[in-house]
């Protein structure tokens, strides 16, 4: 604790005593601009919370119908799997910003009945697409590290492998990758910024509308603690579970 009190001190005193302290000041920390945008900048930030809540579900129910395709046995499902490694191959490398690019102005550009031009919608389903791709990868190595002998086990009880994969896999598996899952969405909590690249007017986008009006960078400063405020309660979260899954299979 005193180490890291004394380099606090340090960092903070190197900093204010630099010459260019003064403009920095009032560039990126002025008090009255941070206040007064942070309304808006709440309002923005509601809209990722809502983005962040819907996407959570989706991605959940993406990715394990991916784990689960990719996990399926015999010659007959051999294109269910190659769709599966395709998706996830491809959306796994595939940046978010390209995919938010492609997605948000590809879509709307087709001029397709019946697909929504919405901002929010469109960077959404980039970020669903995208981010299925990693947790049926995370999804996929929890159902592989389930012990061979425990499916053995239950085709002998006599189920079938759809109530083996429902009963026996996936709630071993859930329980096994929950840590790895709760790192993966507090990096969507910040990816969600990133909707405003189309126009939607989230916390990142309002810190933007704000800094050009008042001609400051400090909105931006406001919007960025707004966002580590939304993810270290989920960080701290994910620590606890890891810990809690560790000294479990300690227990075990």
């Amino acid at each position: 604790m005193a180490s890291t009190v004394v380099f606090a001190a340090v960092v903070a005193f190197a900093t204010m005593s630099s010459p260019g302290w003064p403009r920095v000041r009032d560039s990126f920390f002025n008090v009255r601009i941070g206040w007064e945008s942070l309304p808006a900048l709440l309002d923005g930030l509601w809209l990722n919370v809502r983005v962040l809540v819907v996407c959570q579900v989706l991605i959940l129910i993406v990715g394990l119908a991916l784990a689960a395709a990719r996990s399926l046995r015999g010659p007959v499902w051999f294109p269910v799997r190659a769709l599966a490694i395709g998706y996830v191959d491809l959306f796994r490398g595939l940046p978010l910003l390209i995919c938010l690019y492609l997605v948000g102005f590809g879509l709307p550009g087709l001029r397709l009945s019946g697909v929504p031009n919405n901002p929010v919608l469109l960077g959404g389903l980039a970020l669903v697409l995208v981010y299925s791709a990693y947790v049926a990868e995370v999804f996929r190595a929890g159902i592989e590290s389930v012990h061979p002998s425990q499916l053995a086990a239950a085709k002998s009880l006599g189920l079938n492998y759809r109530r083996t994969l429902q009963l026996v896999v996936l709630p071993q598996a859930a329980r096994r990758v929950t840590p790895a899952l709760l790192n993966d969405f507090v990096a969507l909590q910040k990816d969600c910024g990133l909707i405003s690249v189309l126009g939607a007017v989230d916390a990142v986008r309002a810190a933007q509308i704000q800094a050009a009006s008042s001609y400051n960078f400090t909105p931006y400063v406001v919007a960025g603690l707004l966002f580590i405020a939304l993810a270290v309660p989920s960080a701290r979260l994910a620590d606890w579970v890891a810990r809690r899954s560790a000294t479990r299979q300690g227990a075990l």
